[in-house]
């Protein structure tokens, strides 16, 4: 494994462990797939967003899940924010609450 993945804080990593089920075992293959070889995996897997921010997409029988992510120096990936998408397009605000993580975390 040559990558790791970290959490913003206690309650991201909560909030991705309360996944359903289906959504959980998709987000956890991601994530092996990330560590083992880097976050730049590409579709169907992950996908930029833009100004150094991705997702990675996690689908189960249950819906579609998200988790935003940063990557930073040192093959480290930080897991900003998470949630179950409920329309088409992500979310704005959970996007502009993982780009102002993202800013804390880059500092």
């Amino acid at each position: 494994m040559n990558w790791r993945i970290t959490f913003y804080s206690k309650k991201v990593k909560s909030q991705v462990l309360a996944f359903p089920a289906g959504i959980l075992a998709s987000f956890l293959h991601v994530a092996e797939l990330i560590e083992e070889y880097g976050p730049k995996i590409g579709m169907p897997f992950t996908r930029s967003i833009g100004a150094g921010l991705f997702e990675i997409r996690a689908k189960g029988k249950e819906g579609i899940g998200r988790a935003l992510y940063c990557c930073l120096a040192g093959k480290e990936l930080v897991i900003l924010n998470t949630f179950v998408k409920k329309t088409q397009k992500p979310p704005k605000k959970e996007i502009a609450l993982a780009r102002k993580r993202m800013k804390e975390v880059l500092k």
